[in-house]
């Protein structure tokens, strides 16, 4: 399969990105449980690019192989904090809004809301939603793995 689309993104897309990871980074959330939502928000929507770039970017800031791997199975494994399940169990419910599921329900957002902050809140979301954006624009671009950022 190749890329649809070969041009450099456009300069004011990339600083309002820019802007918009630098709210996520300061929202005080770790960021190897930002890295996990990233990858799962990723793997559900099948954008391998982003599972490629994300799990690169993990492993350079220090995250283990063995939760690498297993945060598809999140539920079933011992790997994961329950502040990381809560933000996991979030990620899915945000990104699974399609025909007819449920979305967040108040019992996944009062599971999230009893580890986070407000502002911490706001940057899981913020990463859920930013990471939505790429993974449509590189599905419908088909854009490739096998790049980092």
């Amino acid at each position: 399969m190749e890329a649809r689309l070969n041009s450099p993104a456009n300069p004011d897309v990339v600083t309002a990105i820019q802007h918009l990871y630098k709210a996520i980074y300061a929202g005080g959330v770790d960021k190897h449980l930002l890295s996990l939502v990233h990858l799962r928000t990723s793997q559900i929507n099948g954008c391998s690019p982003c599972i490629f770039a994300g799990i690169e970017a993990a492993r350079k800031a220090g995250e283990t192989d063995e939760r690498l791997h297993n945060v598809v199975a999140w539920r079933d494994t011992p790997f994961y904090t329950e502040e990381e399940r809560a933000a996991l169990a979030l990620t899915e419910a945000a990104t699974r809004i399609q025909d007819g599921a449920p979305g967040v329900t108040d019992e996944i957002w009062d599971a999230a809301a009893d580890h986070f902050s407000e502002e911490q809140l706001g940057a899981v979301i913020l990463e859920i939603a930013l990471t939505n954006f790429f993974n449509r624009i590189n599905r419908t671009t088909r854009e490739q793995a096998g790049k980092t950022w």
